[in-house]
Order: C-alpha cells, then sequence, then structure tokens
C-alpha cells in the first residue's frame, strides 16, 4: 500500500511577493500610492485640473523609481558609516554609585 503525497507549499520562507515588489516595499507603494492620489486631487480642487493631474502622475512614477532604488539596496538594508568611533567606558560611575551604597 502507497502512502499519500501531499504537495506541500515551499515559499514559507520567502518574502511577500507582488509585481516585482518585495515584503515591506509593498506597502511604501501603496502609502505612496494613496498619497499622491489624495494630494493630487487636493491640487486638482485648490488650482487647476491639469496642474494637479501632472503633478499627481509625476510624484507616483518618481516615488515607484524611488522605491525601486531602495529595494535594489536590500529588504533590511543598514546605514554604512565610514570611521572609527570610540565608545566611552560608564562603568567607574556605576562601580562608585554601588561603592557609596554599599558603605
Amino acid at each position: 500500500m502507497e502512502a499519500k503525497r501531499f504537495k506541500v507549499y515551499k515559499g514559507l520562507q520567502r518574502p511577500l511577493t507582488y509585481k516585482g515588489f518585495k515584503g515591506r516595499f509593498i506597502y511604501w507603494g501603496l502609502g505612496i500610492l494613496l498619497f499622491s492620489l489624495i494630494s493630487g486631487a487636493l491640487l486638482m480642487a485648490m488650482l487647476s485640473m491639469y496642474v494637479g493631474a501632472v503633478l499627481m502622475i509625476s510624484m507616483i512614477v518618481s516615488g515607484f523609481f524611488w522605491l525601486g532604488y531602495r529595494q535594489k539596496k536590500g529588504l533590511y538594508d543598514k546605514n554604512k558609516l565610514w570611521g572609527i568611533y570610540l565608545h566611552r567606558c560608564k562603568l567607574q560611575k556605576i562601580y562608585r554609585y554601588v561603592r557609596q551604597e554599599r558603605i
């Protein structure tokens, strides 16, 4: 008698992907889209329809290009600060406090 075989989904440890955007960048893309639509609608109401439409489209396009640039750096990018950093030891102050408390 043969054992039953089930299909196993192997992508559980991979980040969520939608239309080329991965993980947290999906939510950033939705935020860029909503912000540009709301600001474009406000600009259309205050200035003119054409100016608002042009600015809305330019915000969407530039936002998605910026998002693609950020995604190329990686999902968990870190700041790369070059230099020599010295951390002062503050343990002597703690030792003085502990010694004073015990006396």
